[in-house]
């Protein structure tokens, strides 16, 4: 993974200190609140619904050892409310209606961005915070606010066996141009671009606001195939392809001519209409020339002030060879590894590797009595350890809220198992319906219309049983507590969208999402079943549209079984949309209150 430069680490260091100034100057009076507040969002500060919430950048997912060990510190020793506050909060959340999981702290929570997010850490300790993820070469800078955000890309790259380009040094080059940019630091609205360099898309690129896939021409050039306009929001839309084929020394330039015309056109009056998207949607061919135009001025007029020299992408590449072997991987006792669990954990938790030796593995954070994505202080502290002794000391945080260790010893892949079941880290469910995407909702968020926990909770316990999540198959299930789609219901085969009616909490469901996936297949919104429904009847009418799956579904050419995304592509959305809303007020106990 890239190594800090003495530059990087005085770079952070330093804005740690500024903000150390900004908080004690907000503490004597001589910052107002408003002044405060910009400020401490440049860092990843915001005001929750009940307390401060940190959101740490962790530049495209990956993550080392001691990081994570450190962010365990801080959930452990900074994650911790004042009991007032927390007694206020908890009675406050008692008051709800519907069954909801106590609110937890002293724990962390994985993001669909690859983040890491903390709710409870006071305001006055912040800067101690920010001290402390300096050691590690962390931060939160560019995690908030109107600027390019944290460039996410596949989870495994760099090690897939469908990889055509390593996606990881782009990236690393590209965060550096964007950080603290001044062009770019005030945009109409926050800006997120997604990479990736492998066949299979597990980066969701046709989503966000810039889309690239690092591709080789048919002389075997490395360049980039671009897509703008990506979002989804209240408005959703699949970027517009812009460019075939660009050169990737010309990359940072050609975002340059994209971000740039953005800024000078974007809606700045209306906050549903500054996303880029809206403005690809309005203006079509014209914005795709005004860039082309923009891009020629940029490498003609300019010099190309941001074209990438072969000696500083090699500089940065060479922090993305494989790590160095530990002198000793001793072999798990081979007579153990026909376990059912064990092999059943190897088909699901288990992805292949471009070293025939080693194996990717994802750990499962998603377990009754935490929301999807959280781990406590000792699990993040355990999971340190975990990467540590099996995976070279490097991890990647994952968009569905995992954590992927990407440099297993094959020979190692029993040990490993086994002490993540002890940890209640192995579920075999990765890809599967319990492996759900959730955003915090209304738990923790201010902006969230609805809850989203006791829904995935509900959920969760009704699927729990092993057999019966193998037998459906794969399903991506993304629940969003409001509009702005932090759980990506969008793309979800099945998606939950938290809406308010009258005060009151209901729930969209959609059926046939897509985030581009090979299984999932072209990028694209799923589509609404009916009118809402209540948090009661969520959990029942989930069953019912997979009860009729299992009725609907017929075997594939290779034999198998069709997976629920493949059936609804056949047979359509009628049957399912019958079946949901036939499900209305059918449960005799509610799975959320009872």
């Amino acid at each position: 993974m890239y190594q800090y430069t003495d530059f990087d680490r005085q770079f952070v260091k330093l804005r740690a200190a500024q903000h150390r100034d900004q908080l004690e100057r907000w503490q004597k009076g001589q910052l107002s609140d408003e002044e405060f507040r910009p400020l401490r969002l440049q860092n990843g500060w915001y005001v929750q619904r009940y307390a401060p919430m940190l959101r740490v950048a962790v530049p495209y997912g990956e993550i080392s050892a001691k990081q994570l060990s450190v962010l365990a510190t801080i959930a452990k020793d900074f994650d911790q409310p004042e009991e007032t506050l927390f007694a206020k909060a908890q009675a406050q959340q008692d008051l709800l209606p519907g069954k909801s999981p106590k609110l937890i702290k002293g724990y962390g929570h994985f993001t669909t961005r690859q983040n890491v997010q903390f709710n409870w850490i006071p305001l006055d300790k912040s800067a101690d915070v920010m001290d402390l993820l300096a050691t590690v070469d962390m931060h939160g800078i560019q995690t908030s606010g109107n600027c390019i955000r944290n460039i996410t890309t596949d989870e495994l790259a760099g090690v897939a066996v469908d990889e055509v380009v390593d996606s990881r040094p782009y990236a690393e080059i590209l965060r550096q141009w964007s950080t603290l940019h001044p062009e770019f630091a005030f945009l109409p609205r926050k800006f997120k671009i997604a990479i990736t360099g492998a066949k299979e898309d597990r980066a969701a690129i046709g989503w966000h606001d810039v889309g690239l896939q690092l591709v080789k021409n048919t002389n075997g050039e490395v360049g980039f195939k671009i897509w703008v306009g990506g979002g989804m929001g209240r408005t959703p839309i699949i970027g517009t392809l812009v460019r075939e084929f660009l050169p990737w020394q010309q990359i940072m330039n050609y975002l340059e001519a994209v971000v740039r015309v953005y800024n000078r056109w974007g809606r700045r009056d209306n906050l549903y209409k500054a996303r880029i998207k809206i403005l690809v949607k309005a203006e079509g061919q014209r914005y795709i020339d005004e860039v082309e135009a923009e891009f020629d001025d940029v490498v003609n007029k300019d010099g190309g002030p941001h074209t990438i020299s072969q000696a500083e992408f090699d500089r940065v590449a060479a922090c993305f060879v494989e790590p160095p072997a530990p002198a000793n991987t001793a072999a798990s006792d081979q007579s153990k590894l026909q376990d059912p669990a064990f092999q059943r954990w190897l088909h699901q938790n288990v992805a292949p590797h471009k070293n025939p030796t080693l194996r990717a593995v994802s750990l499962s954070f998603k377990r009754l009595g935490l929301a999807p994505g959280d781990a406590t202080a000792e699990q993040l502290e355990a999971s340190a350890q975990l990467v540590a002794k099996y995976s070279r000391g490097e991890a990647r945080v994952t968009h569905s809220q995992n954590l992927v260790l990407p440099w297993v010893p094959e020979s190692q892949l029993f040990d490993l198992w086994q002490d993540a079941k002890a940890l209640g880290l192995a579920s075999p469910n990765i890809g599967l319906l319990n492996d759900m995407i959730a955003c915090p909702g209304g738990d923790y968020c201010a902006l969230a219309n609805a809850r989203a926990i006791p829904v995935a909770a509900a959920i969760s316990e009704r699927y729990q049983d092993i057999d019966e999540l193998d037998d459906l198959g794969p399903i991506d299930l993304h629940i969003s507590g409001c509009i702005n789609s932090c759980g990506h219901h969008h793309s979800g085969h099945i998606g939950i969208l938290g809406v308010d009616k009258d005060g009151k909490e209901w729930y969209q469901v959609t059926l046939g999402g897509s985030d581009g996936s090979t299984l999932s297949g072209t990028a694209g919104p799923g589509k609404v079943v009916g009118p809402s429904f209540s948090a009661a009847e969520v959990p029942g009418v989930i069953e019912a549209v997979l009860n009729k799956y299992l009725e609907l579904r017929a075997p594939t050419n290779n034999g198998r079984a069709e997976y629920f995304v493949e059936t609804l592509r056949r047979v359509g959305q009628e049957p399912f949309k019958l079946e949901a809303n036939a499900a209305r007020h059918t449960d005799p106990v509610d799975p959320v209150t009872a």
